[in-house]
């Protein structure tokens, strides 16, 4: 069966496409097996991986068979030892063939291991392992890994429930923290939760915590969502005379939903007669815009969110009566992914090591004849074997810089496109511009560039200042960074120049704060501003523009990079707008 090869290909980060392990699973075109099967495989087995490399390599499993590498041996014996169904492949199969005749001595093993270990049974070793309780896990040098400072973010849908609700039904009997740190070290197991002071309708749980099965996630009463992706939907802070709402890049939907909860709780009698305010969700890949879709509904948003199904934002006309109504953008675009961080798509795994079975076999068979060993020689113990899925293969692989800075340069190039296009709507009062990107130039560099742009001046465009904002992100301390040396845009008022940077929101990965890396601003029209003789960019390319190419967008966050391009050369000419 496919799916064990397919599994042992993305952890051995064969593609090195970039983003999120997710998206590189869930983006893949030639998989054969279903890609949320491939997903959890991966993600178990990797988590099992302290516990099944000891298991593997006492058994002598890889010495016996030849045919099997350390990932393949990994992940079958987790599935044989640790899945409700087993091996998921044919009976005659010869990777079933290979790993069931070692049954009984892996499974004799795992039982050493889990006495070893003082658990009682099986359920109380996955209990221990869950939480993050396996010991052998420690770094390439030895050492123990790095602390996870990560809780399980989890969003309390609006339009299925409430958090009274929840707090009295999924989460009772919980105890409520005073701040976050008691969370962040809490075992999977531990009923406790922390209140966000930032984002309503936000809790934090242990980072091991799983509700993935749980009734209130099935019916989309539950969405996990990290904090920092929170922050968009809530900045752009829509009020029913924003009227249509257009999020630019939807796809997987944890945005979409959180807009349209935040709207449908403020949509009032106000609102024109006859008329709902409507968020219309873009997303380029036909095969995204059904998860996209499903998300919608699972969710309860399809009253008020209209799917615009492998349709590209950059491909829509700003001036079109359909856009008559668009007073707000959420723009949330593909970018490097270098701010990601999460269980689920930064995996360790430790593989078990060929040499040490060989040795463990060689032991076996001296004992069998019941000769000691030499005095003074001992067995070498052989280090864990991390073997690491990389958050974006492309940026670590630039080891000189180059590759890295060319992606970026592409990428925020794309960016701009697509901010300064927002601006275009000539109804448009408000946008929030975001990526899970650490660099400045994805940032700070993308909204000075589009705040320098003709397009802004002509329409009046500023950043959202500070104390402008909603509560919660006004609180946000951490804010916008200045990189000279990253911004050829040129400018000389520093007074604007800080007032910018202040009206930026930045998260940092693996903070007590509990977020991934991030970045967030708000960009209005100042409402009492008029051009004196309005210009827009009109961009021409043999008489059409360009049309864009290449992005996926993934929620949590960010996004594989399916093709890096920057836009081909453009002639620009300056035209009066209609108004």
């Amino acid at each position: 069966m496919s799916l064990y090869y397919e599994a042992a290909s993305i952890l051995t980060n064969a593609d090195s496409t970039g983003g999120s392990l997710k998206s590189r699973i869930f983006n893949k075109k030639d998989l054969k097996s279903k890609p949320a099967q491939v997903f959890a495989l991966v993600t178990e087995a990797s988590k099992w991986s302290g516990v099944l490399k000891d298991v593997v390599e006492k058994s002598g499993l890889l010495k016996e068979e030849r045919k099997l590498t350390p990932v393949l041996a990994l992940l079958l014996t987790h599935d044989l030892l640790l899945s409700k169904g087993g091996v998921a492949a044919p009976a005659n199969h010869v990777l079933k063939l290979a790993i069931t005749r070692h049954k009984a001595r892996l499974n004799a093993e795992l039982v050493k291991l889990r006495i070893k270990r003082g658990c009682g049974s099986l359920e109380q070793l996955r209990e221990q392992v869950n939480s993050g309780g396996d010991e052998t896990t420690t770094a390439p040098n030895g050492s123990p890994a790095e602390s996870i400072q990560h809780p399980r973010w989890v969003r309390i849908n609006a339009l299925r429930t409430s958090l009274d609700t929840q707090l009295s039904t999924t989460f009772v009997g919980y105890n409520k923290a005073d701040d976050l740190a008691p969370v962040l070290s809490a075992s999977g197991s531990s009923k406790l939760l922390y209140l966000d002071p930032h984002i309503p309708n936000l809790i934090a749980l242990p980072p091991r915590a799983d509700f993935a099965k749980s009734p209130a996630y099935l019916a989309g009463q539950i969405i996990f969502q990290d904090k920092a992706s929170c922050f968009p939907a809530y900045l752009l802070d829509v009020q029913p005379e924003d009227e249509d709402i257009i999020d630019a890049c939807a796809a997987p939907g944890n945005k979409t939903t959180h807009l349209s909860a935040i709207l449908s709780e403020r949509v009032d009698s106000g609102m024109p007669k006859g008329r709902a305010p409507k968020i219309f969700a873009y997303e380029k890949d036909k095969r995204r815009s059904i998860i996209l879709d499903k998300m919608v509904k699972i969710a309860g948003a399809d009253k008020n969110v209209r799917v615009k199904v492998a349709k590209d934002f950059l491909a829509t006309k700003p001036d079109s009566l359909e856009m008559e109504h668009v007073r707000a953008l959420l723009l949330d675009p593909s970018c490097s992914g270098s701010g990601i961080v999460g269980r689920d798509d930064s995996v360790k795994v430790y593989l078990p090591d060929p040499k040490s079975a060989e040795a463990t076999n060689t032991l076996s068979r001296k004992s069998k004849k019941r000769k000691r060993p030499k005095a003074g020689v001992e067995t070498p113990e052989t280090p864990a074997t991390p073997l690491e899925v990389e958050e974006s293969a492309p940026e670590i692989a630039a080891q000189d810089g180059t590759e890295l800075k060319d992606r970026l340069k592409a990428l925020s190039t794309f960016q701009l496109h697509l901010l300064t296009h927002a601006m275009r709507f000539p109804n448009a009062r408000k946008i929030t511009y975001s990526t899970c990107s650490i660099h400045f130039e994805e940032n700070e560099g993308v909204v000075f560039g589009a705040l320098t742009s003709p397009i802004a001046k002509e329409r009046g465009w500023k950043i959202l200042l500070r104390d402008e904002q909603v509560d919660g992100m006004r609180k946000w301390e951490k804010r916008g960074i200045w990189e000279e040396d990253k911004f050829d845009g040129g400018f000389s008022k520093e007074k604007w120049k800080a007032d910018v940077l202040d009206g930026c929101i930045r998260c940092e990965k693996g903070t007590e704060e509990g977020t991934m890396g991030f970045f967030a601003a708000a960009l209005v029209r100042d409402s009492t501003f008029e051009a004196a003789e309005p210009a827009s960019e009109v961009i021409e390319e043999n008489g059409e523009e360009e049309e864009w190419s290449g992005f996926s967008d993934d929620d949590t966050g960010p996004s594989e990079l399916a093709t890096v391009q920057a836009p081909a050369s453009t002639k620009v000419k300056k035209l009066k707008h209609k108004r």
